[in-house]
């Protein structure tokens, strides 16, 4: 028995003051059960996704569970930093596939701007070990600096080449409207940027933002009922890394989760990277979509920035890649960004995207990264 995602929600990304989180997270409710046509009643069972330190309620899935109209069905709280709404839909489709539940709604949510800027810096350096780490003052950008620096020494990668990701992605995000950031951007722009930590300028960035997602699966006869063309979930991976860099092997030029979590995704798939039309890649900064191309094996190792000199990922190259706008344009609302990613890709094979259309696309890949590579998800898609 197959798994399909017959409905996808999203809000638009950016500072939401406007709403609650239980109010922005109506909004992608609302829109993915309509485009799954059903109605709250028939899904039995949801997991609400949140890393729940940027929020004052203890156990928000109670809430927002309340909130939807989903009470008395089944749900829980799921969190895996910045890859727990991924991580969602793989115990979604582990429940459907056991035949415990029927439909289930993956909701993924992030409620930023009600925290300072000094303060989500905080939380995000917990990322790292707590105890050991942590507590000398490192920060997301700073661990992604080690990172860039690492790539820049063993393969040659320059400023320029990290840039050109950010033009690409804030290119395709003006096409967005749920993207926070529409409009476009030069390389001369991204370089004069203000450093943020050596040689990550703002531009390399993703910003911190508000924001929800919504995903409904269900079981292959439901599927096939509410969908002509339904998109199935093909292939699901999940590693892991140590929580702190000094236990990862030198030199810092891949994350090991996310090689793990392709290499099953693709396993369990039947497919080889040459075969995927459509990525969505984890670009928190601009680096860690360079590194994800050779991470997910959709080239060599050092030949990453080839594929950006060359244009190749974009709509008609190589395969095409973050084309919603990916994180540096959409924002990134930690907990809702693996559904966001996986929207774009179900509209990407059912023909029906509104930002950059791949044609005749018939496999499309979700790359998510939770912190700094402790968790890393993969999911396929096909139709």
């Amino acid at each position: 028995m197959k798994v399909s995602i017959v409905g996808v929600g999203q809000t638009k990304f950016g500072k939401r003051q406007d709403a609650s989180s239980r109010e922005i997270v109506f909004e992608a409710f609302q829109e993915a059960i309509d485009d799954a046509r059903i109605s709250s009643k028939e899904i039995d069972a949801s997991i609400i996704c949140s890393a729940t330190h940027y929020e004052k309620q203890r156990s928000p899935a109670g809430v927002i569970a309340e909130y939807l109209g989903l009470n008395p069905q089944a749900t829980f709280n799921l969190e895996a930093i910045c890859a727990s709404s991924s991580v969602g839909v793989r115990v979604a489709w582990s429940m459907i596939k056991s035949g415990l539940h029927n439909v289930v709604a993956v909701v993924g949510f992030q409620k930023m701007s009600e925290l300072r800027s000094s303060e989500i810096q905080e939380v995000m350096g917990l990322s790292g070990d707590a105890m050991w780490e942590s507590p000398f003052g490192t920060s997301m950008p700073a661990y992604y600096a080690l990172y860039a620096k690492a790539y820049m020494e063993r393969y040659g990668a320059t400023e320029e080449h990290m840039a050109k990701v950010s033009v690409k992605n804030r290119h395709y995000g003006a096409k967005n409207p749920k993207a926070m950031f529409q409009k476009e951007i030069t390389m001369q722009q991204v370089l004069d940027s203000k450093i943020v930590s050596n040689p990550l300028k703002i531009l390399d960035c993703c910003a911190n933002s508000d924001g929800a997602s919504v995903l409904i699966l269900t079981n292959e006869d439901r599927a096939k009922k509410m969908n002509d063309t339904p998109v199935w979930i093909e292939g699901l991976g999940l590693g892991s890394s140590s929580m702190s860099i000094s236990g990862r092997q030198l030199p810092l030029t891949s994350f090991t989760c996310s090689v793990e979590a392709s290499k099953q995704a693709y396993r369990m798939a039947r497919l080889e990277p040459s075969d995927i039309d459509v990525v969505e890649l984890h670009d928190s900064f601009s680096i860690a979509e360079i590194i994800g191309y050779e991470d997910l094996g959709l080239c060599q190792r050092g030949e990453g920035i080839k594929l950006i000199d060359e244009n190749q990922t974009y709509v008609g190259g190589k395969f095409a890649a973050n084309i919603d706008g990916g994180l540096i344009s959409k924002g990134h609302p930690v907990a809702a960004t693996g559904g966001s990613q996986l929207r774009t890709l179900v509209l990407q094979l059912r023909g029906e995207s509104r930002e950059a259309q791949v044609e005749n696309a018939k496999f499309a890949l979700s790359h998510n990264v939770g912190g700094i590579g402790m968790y890393g998800a993969v999911t396929i898609l096909g139709v």
